[in-house]
């Protein structure tokens, strides 16, 4: 049994929580509270000194960093459930790309656009402007270099780590800023990658529990 920290709404947990149900590996959620302080806790920092979500314990073997947590899983479950990565070299080379670019240009353009939004109760509009045009300049890469209907061939990690990134941005546009037409610039072919996401027989148990009542 898998311990799992996770945060609701982060999106590199849910990253994590998405590869655990698709490797079909027997895990126990612990849901840690942002504002209660749980990631701030002695425990916790013996698991993750950086005190942050998501961090998985595996017999015993603490990790954290999602991107980590998800080639741990491949390495040390190759036999459960479907792959993350793909098998053929070249096709997990691209994948790790993917995974790296989300991770360095893509995340980045949402946090700062989170940041903008969150962060005054009047954000400056030219700034969010700018934070838009980086992010779905971004999001324009994956739209041209993805593979249908997932994003490098079979579902998998790449998929896993695109999503949440993509679902908070939204989130940010529908709680804040409805005209910033984030959603409505979206590719055809990242639009239609997402639905193929949301399709997937284990997505609903791992959609964030708070976005269901706000």
């Amino acid at each position: 049994m898998i311990d799992f920290y996770y945060g609701s709404g982060s999106p590199y947990a849910w990253r994590v929580w998405l590869a655990l149900e698709h490797k079909r590996l027997p895990y126990e959620l612990h849901v840690m509270s942002f504002s209660g302080g749980d990631l701030k806790t002695d425990a916790f920092r013996a698991i993750n000194p950086r005190g942050r979500v998501p961090a998985i314990v595996d017999g015993g073997f603490a990790l954290a960093e999602s991107a980590a947590i998800l080639e741990y899983l491949q390495d040390a479950y190759p036999g459960s459930g479907p792959a993350l990565l793909p098998g053929d070299v070249r096709a997990r080379a691209q994948a790790r790309r993917m995974i790296r670019e989300a991770d360095e240009y893509l995340a980045h353009g949402m946090e700062v656009l989170g940041d903008l939004l969150f962060g005054a109760a009047a954000p400056d509009a030219a700034a969010v402007a700018q934070a838009r045009e980086a992010f779905l300049a971004e999001a324009s890469v994956l739209e041209q270099s993805s593979q249908a209907p997932f994003l490098a061939g079979d579902v998998g990690a790449a998929d896993f780590t695109v999503y949440p990134i993509i679902a908070l941005a939204l989130r940010m546009q529908d709680r804040k800023q409805p005209q910033i037409g984030i959603r409505e610039s979206l590719g055809p072919r990242l639009t239609a990658w997402m639905r193929h996401v949301e399709a997937l027989p284990y997505f609903e148990r791992t959609y964030p529990p708070h976005w269901k009542s706000a």
